[in-house]
């Protein structure tokens, strides 16, 4: 007879959950293992993200789970992957409006280049 795993209860009130931050030119990633229940705040702090990044303001953080934007109170599921976002640098809808300004300026130098 098998002696029961004395484990199975603690291993299955743990998780494990990704915490990802992407730079310019790296992209700062662990892999770390939280009790079930814990906050994507939780797994910013346990993860090391705000002592590997002191400058940025733990309040005005944008976080998400697979591309879609949560709040740090937030509960993981296992095997969530918590992002950390960048600040924008362009706004979105600026950028729109300059694309079609610059797409509109191309098309009216066609039509005054035409014969």
């Amino acid at each position: 007879m098998v002696p029961p795993d004395s484990d199975a209860p603690a291993r299955s009130n743990r998780m494990e959950v990704s915490v990802v931050h992407a730079l310019p030119h790296t992209v700062w990633q662990r892999t770390i293992t939280l009790a079930r229940g814990s906050t994507i705040q939780e797994a910013l702090t346990a993860s090391g993200f705000f002592e590997a990044f002191p400058e940025l303001d733990r309040d005005s953080l944008r976080t998400g789970i697979h591309g879609r934007q949560r709040s740090p109170n937030t509960l993981l599921q296992p095997q969530d992957r918590v992002e950390i976002y960048r600040p924008l640098v362009f706004d979105p809808m600026e950028s729109r409006r300059r694309r079609a300004r610059h797409k509109e300026n191309k098309r009216r130098a066609r039509r005054n280049k035409a014969p």
